[in-house]
């Protein structure tokens, strides 16, 4: 398989920024299916794939995210066309037949387990968070993903029946490039990663 281009390498790492000022331009929701219909090709922990993504959009969906957001949030949430709430299943593993068939005892990995089910969750839609960035990237959309948060705030007014836990944010939309501030710095390989 021939690597991407370095124009689309460029689109979804090298010159792709986090957004926090937004254009005035409008999400569709074929975009919105078409992000989340890439993101969830991404490898998940036995396929478990318990991310869940529910896309605040609406006014009224956007005022009962605002009393949950951190101070300093408030105003490139309300702004973003949208906002991912990247959340994951507390019962993922009972979808497991369906999306391990190969590995009939899957469930039994899981259930019942809740250190096990809490960390498989946890870590496994945080990656499905990240597949979400490099999919909206990848489709000319920008990202502003952020931890300020109430999670207990938002699991109460998202997923009140208590089943489905909230991870972190992800504003998206069409960033506003006048209002970026010059990139920070990021390490050099040998400070953060070595060949063993």
């Amino acid at each position: 398989m021939p690597a991407l281009t370095d124009a689309a390498l460029d689109q979804i790492f090298r010159e792709a920024r986090t957004f926090r000022w937004w254009q005035n331009r409008p999400l569709a929701p074929e975009t919105l299916r078409a992000i989340a219909d890439l993101a969830k090709l991404g490898p998940t922990s036995a396929n478990s794939s318990p991310g869940r993504f529910v896309f605040v959009v609406s006014p009224e969906a956007k005022e009962m995210l605002r009393p949950h957001l951190d101070e300093g949030n408030v105003r490139q949430t309300m702004s973003a066309p949208a906002t991912a709430i990247v959340a994951y299943d507390t019962e993922f593993y009972e979808k497991l037949a369906f999306l391990a068939p190969h590995s009939p005892d899957a469930r039994s990995w899981f259930a019942g387990k809740p250190a096990v089910i809490e960390e498989t969750g946890f870590r496994n839609s945080a990656l499905q968070g990240a597949y979400l960035i490099m999919a909206a990237r990848s489709l000319g959309v920008d990202c502003g993903p952020m931890s300020g948060f109430s999670r207990s705030g938002v699991d109460q007014a998202f997923f009140p029946d208590g089943k489905i836990k909230s991870n972190f944010l992800i504003n998206l939309g069409y960033g506003d490039p006048d209002k970026l501030h010059p990139r920070q710095p990021r390490f050099d390989f040998d400070a953060f990663s070595r060949i063993a």
